[in-house]
């Protein structure tokens, strides 16, 4: 399971470090995405697996089903760790998630998320002020 809030920049060349403990629970290979929100999604191999045979499944005849499989799927690269711990972000990705310099690398349960320091901010202190009542809409967490 990944959780937590990491700071770390991208470099000139794209790089990215991922925090020390996410690297065990990603694998020697894994798979980076357009995510939500304008972020990026890293998921382990067996994660992307399972993410796959839930998209395969959708129906190709319903628009909504095609047009996210193929902003999912076209995003997508497989990614390794160089020696330190570092991961090269396509441009594309860069550009989407708009990754300048200053990101926060962050666990979410079954994936990492790697936002722009700056679209982190805002997105925690919108979400933070309704917090309460997305809790409550999504689920009995008690």
């Amino acid at each position: 399971m990944f959780m937590g809030e990491h700071h770390h920049n991208v470099d000139d060349k794209g790089r990215l470090i991922i925090p020390s403990r996410f690297r065990e629970g990603l694998g020697k290979s894994f798979v980076i995405t357009r995510g939500m929100d304008h972020c990026l999604f890293i998921y382990p191999m067996d994660e992307w697996g399972r993410l796959e045979e839930k998209l395969k499944s959708l129906p190709f005849t319903k628009k909504d089903a095609r047009a996210f499989t193929r902003f999912f799927f076209s995003g997508a690269a497989e990614c390794e760790l160089d020696k330190q711990g570092r991961i090269s972000i396509p441009s594309t990705l860069r550009h989407y998630a708009e990754l300048k310099k200053e990101t926060v690398v962050i666990g979410v349960s079954s994936r990492v998320e790697v936002w722009s320091k700056e679209r982190w901010e805002t997105y925690f202190e919108e979400s933070q002020e309704s917090f309460s009542d997305i809790a409550e809409n999504i689920a009995d967490l008690d």
